[in-house]
């Protein structure tokens, strides 16, 4: 389950734009990430073909088991590291930007050794 860092944010963006919005369409996850609505519709193509996610007829994009199981790591990892960055005195804003960094770069072992810090 290998996949880059653009398909790992867009992954995570469709994920936490459904907890918010009764659907999720190309043009929110464009106005969520400030992109243009045809780069979007490129990784919509991509990721369908990856089959991490599916689109109805009426423009509905919704994560395939696959995909949300990739978003959910993302997101994960995003929170985690953006509190452990947080409690360590790094300013809110900037915890954010950094995680959004971090969260794909990290191996496994060190991610989840930070992780074990952070949860104690």
């Amino acid at each position: 389950m290998t996949t880059n860092e653009s398909a790992e944010n867009y992954l995570e963006t469709i994920y936490r734009l459904g907890k918010v919005l009764p659907v999720v369409r190309s043009v929110d996850i464009a106005n969520e990430l400030g992109y243009k609505k045809s780069s979007v519709s490129i990784a919509m193509k991509n990721l369908r073909e990856k089959n991490h996610i599916t689109v109805t007829d009426a423009g509905f994009i919704y994560l395939t088991a696959s995909g949300k199981e990739i978003a959910e790591m993302i997101y994960e990892r995003h929170e985690v590291l953006a509190d452990w960055l947080t409690r360590i005195g790094v300013p809110a804003d900037i915890a954010s930007e950094d995680a959004c960094k971090l969260e794909h770069v990290l191996s496994s072992e060190t991610y989840n050794a930070l992780k074990r810090i952070a949860t104690q």
